[in-house]
């Protein structure tokens, strides 16, 4: 199923945009490995199943509010390990891991969601599976995809950028408690700071060197859900 996934989003990619590929000489040979890329698109998935020699596997949400109804089949038949935005995602943890363990390849967004159009601060996911497992980080810069459907109601093929960047770890984070957490992040902002290199200025949000650029994208850091749960609660303390 995933190698007749694979040559349908090949495909699609050749007929729906320009597509380029930079940086395929730092792509190692074998795990394990996590291929950790910026998330500002729903097809970010598909750009990274196309540019990856392998047949990755992938952890991600129960939920895609951002992607069209048509496409949401894709992460069901491709399969992944379903985390969830709030509560407990210990089993998919634990088999992202076991994944690793064995030696394979798994991808992730480690901003954990693609609301928006700059790089935000991680969740901890990523850090904790690369500490866990002592996989190496293949960092990808996805550039582009956002342009993909107003080119195409153009009559035009947009411009696809895929930068693949050096592998960086293995990580360790031998503290436990809230020192433990810290360590968690500060492994999680590196691998943010390694996509940002890999992405134009513009799109670094949090990781720009423009102070001004990071005060704008304090705000795209806070999950839509949350924002609307807050509003829900607001609004059900206002008397009637």
């Amino acid at each position: 199923m995933r190698r007749f996934l694979r040559g349908v989003i090949r495909m699609l990619f050749r007929l729906l945009v320009r597509i380029q590929i930079e940086g395929q000489e730092n792509i190692p040979n074998s795990g394990p490995l996590i291929v950790a890329a910026n998330h500002f698109h729903f097809a970010d998935p598909l750009a990274v199943i196309h540019a990856m020699p392998w047949s990755l596997d992938f952890i991600g949400g129960f939920h895609m509010p951002f992607a069209p109804a048509i496409v949401r089949w894709l992460p069901r038949m491709w399969g992944l390990y379903r985390v969830r935005r709030s509560g407990s995602s210990r089993e998919a943890l634990r088999q992202a891991e076991q994944t690793l363990i064995a030696g394979g390849i798994l991808g992730i967004f480690p901003e954990g969601g693609s609301w928006a159009t700059v790089l935000r601060p991680p969740r901890p996911g990523s850090a904790f599976l690369a500490t866990r497992t002592q996989a190496l980080i293949l960092p990808v810069g996805l550039d582009g995809l956002p342009e993909i459907f107003p080119s195409l109601k153009r009559f035009r093929r947009a411009t696809v950028i895929i930068r693949i960047g050096q592998p960086i770890g293995p990580f360790a984070c031998p503290a436990t408690g809230r020192a433990g957490r810290e360590q968690l992040d500060t492994v999680g902002e590196e691998i943010l700071r390694a996509i940002s290199k890999l992405i134009p200025p513009e799109s670094r949000g949090m990781y720009s060197d423009d102070p001004a650029l990071r005060k704008e994208a304090e705000a795209a850091a806070v999950y839509p859900w949350a924002r609307e749960n807050t509003s829900a609660e607001s609004s059900s303390r206002i008397p009637s």
